[in-house]
């Protein structure tokens, strides 16, 4: 075998109910003394969230609370959040939170000690090396939601706010020290949260197996991750206390985005610019775009896809993945078009031109361009 590649999967995880109770320790293992907090506004008062802040003063850590962050994170976010860590002289980021607040708790962490400006880290060649490794402070990150993967990622998704585009800012010291993923924390979720971050991660499971690229490791957790979607999702959605179902939704989540590194396509390619332009969430406009684009993908996807529907226990076809993907939507409630998100075509150029550019577009197994683009958001439309 001549072929060579580059792999990497180094996320010290905390996996199991009652883990959060271990944050403090997390955080003195890691050499945080002063955390920065960050949560969004709608977890920052809940009990769950107030009881791992008091957790983390009665172990004596000195803790600042951040949570001015959108649902679709702007960079205005990350240079308040900034301001706030040393206001309070913070030496690390506690990410607590859906994919939003991870994302911006790890720039903010990776930011703290640089001097250009955020966009000079975009996710674009060898970029990352303009940064000053000296300058990250560590951060640790405890998900509320299973969708993102955030949690063991070394990167995060900012809205450009001038522009209205979503950027990747990526480092490899932006990999969180710790993840601790507590089921527990995630039972209050409302069912559609669950559905729309289930989907997510599901996005990211398809979308890393069908990318091109010999990747054999990513291969094996994508498809995993796809079973415990399949075998779990609707469990969580319809009952929200099911613990193993929960936690089974929590690690298929962190599967997605290890395996992504592979690569990711058109189904985020499309959702980026949508849920810019428009405020969708996130999982659920991928949940939307994504038979639309394996449809699409199909030339180069089709036997890749009947060997997954054969280890998921469906008929050995690509349409019978394609059929389960579509049962699951209805199950969970998902929209079957874009109208279900009050999405139109009048920005189709703009939507389009944006996507063919966006970083995962790259990895999409049949060649993106603007025609392809609109087609497949005709379709979806």
């Amino acid at each position: 075998m001549t072929t060579r590649a580059n792999w990497n999967y180094p996320t010290a995880v905390r996996f199991g109910a009652g883990r959060i109770r271990e944050l403090a320790d997390a955080c003195k293992a890691t050499g945080i003394a002063r955390p920065l907090f960050v949560t969004d506004p709608g977890l920052v008062d809940l009990p769950m969230t107030q009881a791992a802040v008091e957790s983390l003063k009665e172990a004596g850590l000195a803790v600042t609370v951040f949570s001015e962050v959108k649902s679709n994170p702007v960079e205005s976010n990350v240079y308040a959040g900034i301001d706030r860590l040393r206001l309070g002289k913070c030496d690390g980021v506690v990410c607590f939170g859906g994919g939003s607040a991870l994302d911006v708790g790890k720039v903010i962490a990776f930011m703290a000690g640089q001097t250009r400006p955020m966009w000079d880290f975009e996710d674009i060649g060898d970029w990352w090396t303009r940064a000053d490794p000296a300058g990250i402070a560590p951060n640790i990150c405890v998900s509320t939601t299973a969708g993102t993967g955030s949690e063991v990622g070394r990167a995060g998704v900012i809205t450009h706010e001038a522009t209205h585009t979503k950027k990747v800012i990526f480092h490899p010291k932006m990999m969180p020290s710790v993840t601790i993923l507590d089921p527990e924390l995630t039972v209050g979720l409302p069912a559609k949260i669950t559905a729309w971050t289930g989907m997510d991660a599901l996005a990211h499971c398809i979308e890393a197996y069908c990318a091109p690229g010999f990747h054999p490791m990513a291969d094996g957790i994508a498809l995993e991750g796809m079973r415990l979607v399949k075998d779990n999702l609707p469990r969580a959605v319809s009952t929200p206390d099911d613990i193993d179902a929960r936690g089974a939704m929590l690690t298929a989540a962190a599967m997605g985005a290890t395996a992504f590194q592979k690569g990711l396509g058109g189904i985020h390619a499309l959702s980026h610019p949508v849920g810019a332009l428009y405020d969708t969430h996130h999982g659920l406009t991928n949940a939307v775009f994504m038979p639309y684009v394996l449809n699409f993908n199909r030339p180069a996807v089709e036997e890749s896809l009947a060997r997954a529907a054969a280890y998921l226990g469906l008929e050995r076809s690509f349409d019978a993945f394609v059929a389960w993907i579509l049962d699951l939507r209805r199950e969970i409630g998902i929209p079957h078009t874009l109208a279900g998100l009050d999405v139109d075509d009048a920005r189709l150029d703009e939507i389009a031109a944006m996507a063919v550019v966006d970083p995962t577009a790259g990895g999409n197994p049949v060649p993106l361009d603007e025609t392809a683009a609109k087609a497949i958001f005709r379709s979806a439309l």
